[in-house]
């Protein structure tokens, strides 16, 4: 349920939600309801149906800060006070980070212990009894009434409650704040690299938020981008945030990257400091897509040699530095997890690389 549909849909949704639970428990399957509600409206009937001092579950993690969306902290306690009121739950298990004004019984499910990331590690055995059942290390138990998931796995983005968008863009690391300043202004950004680094130049339109940007790198693909090219940058009206278009390429050239308004009224251009190394690593393979499908480009080493990841014509590319040959082609960031380095999917790796610098 997301708080942007139509309420009809709203409420067959939660139709089908407790169609589902009721079926399963009339078949003698133990279920614990996921509560999920949207506004005010829907408080009506987005509790119907559950069984007052029952189990429920929750999440935060859509209505959580993360990916440069914002918080959803005021949407969400309203409909959790009113599942306290509504439904008394005896314990509610609650995915990913409760917020601190959360009250009841809560039994925290950490998202991030929880993922692909750690299922290798002895921490993730430690943490639920269930693990080495979960991963295949040892058979389930005989009438144990657990049921186990397979096949399909819903991307993070799907994952309801809130806005379907996840929240407004907010610049979180220091590299953010290039697209936003002073109209008429350009921020300049310096970017280290494996090979050298370069300068990026950061155009400012009239309502204070980029419009076009300048790589000062070939991004070491030159069979897809000169040294300089551009990119537009669009503002998602939904979200708020910001998506560069594909390269703007001068094979003859590039015209001067001009820092005036248009009353030609000279602008000061500003200065501003990178990522760190630290502050580009990607935590989550969500932060990784959000990144690339939309639109960022990413620069990362592996064992001591450098990939890119570009988005020439429309589509997005990888390929090992200056290497056009080990290219892969694909069109989204599903698909670029599944490039092959080293006898590995980059998604095994993704939390192995050093990413010396990346557009959002």
């Amino acid at each position: 349920m997301y708080i942007e549909m139509a309420n009809p849909l709203k409420i067959y949704n939660t139709f089908r939600n407790h169609w589902c639970g009721a079926y399963l428990a009339s078949k003698g399957i133990r279920v614990i309801p996921t509560v999920n509600w949207g506004l005010k409206e829907t408080f009506d009937f987005c509790f119907e149906g559950i069984e007052k001092g029952s189990t429920v579950a929750v999440s935060t993690y859509m209505v959580s800060e993360h990916n440069n969306h914002a918080d959803q902290k005021e949407f969400f306690m309203a409909g959790y006070n009113e599942m306290l009121k509504r439904i008394e739950p005896e314990a509610i298990i609650c995915y990913n980070t409760p917020f601190p004004e959360i009250e009841g019984n809560i039994i925290f499910v950490d998202y991030e212990l929880s993922s692909w990331r750690h299922m290798n590690e002895d921490i993730s055995q430690n943490y639920s009894p269930y693990f080495k059942y979960i991963c295949g290390k040892e058979k389930w138990l005989e009438n144990c009434d657990i049921i186990r998931k397979v096949g399909y796995v819903i991307p993070d983005v799907e994952k309801g409650s809130g806005s379907a968008y996840g929240g407004k863009w907010i610049p979180k690391k220091e590299d953010d704040k290039r697209l936003l300043g002073k109209p008429g202004s350009v921020n300049q950004t310096w970017y280290e690299g494996k090979n050298g680094g370069y300068l990026k130049e950061t155009k400012i339109g009239e309502d204070g938020r980029a419009i076009k940007e300048r790589h000062n790198t070939d991004h070491n693909t030159p069979n897809k981008h000169t040294n300089p090219h551009d990119h537009n940058i669009i503002w998602d009206p939904n979200t708020g945030a910001p998506r560069p278009f594909s390269p703007i390429n001068y094979p003859d050239g590039a015209p001067e990257f001009k820092n005036f308004k248009g009353d030609n009224n000279m602008c000061k251009e500003v200065f501003l400091p990178s990522n760190s190394i630290e502050e580009n690593r990607f935590e989550t393979i969500s932060e990784f897509k959000w990144c690339v499908d939309n639109g960022g480009e990413v620069e990362f080493e592996y064992n001591d040699v450098i990939y890119n990841i570009t988005h020439p014509e429309g589509r997005i590319y990888i390929c090992e530095a200056f290497k056009p040959e080990t290219e892969m082609i694909c069109d989204i960031a599903e698909e670029v997890l599944e490039y092959v380095i080293e006898g590995k999917k980059l998604r095994e790796i993704i939390k192995d690389i050093i990413v010396w610098n990346r557009t959002l």
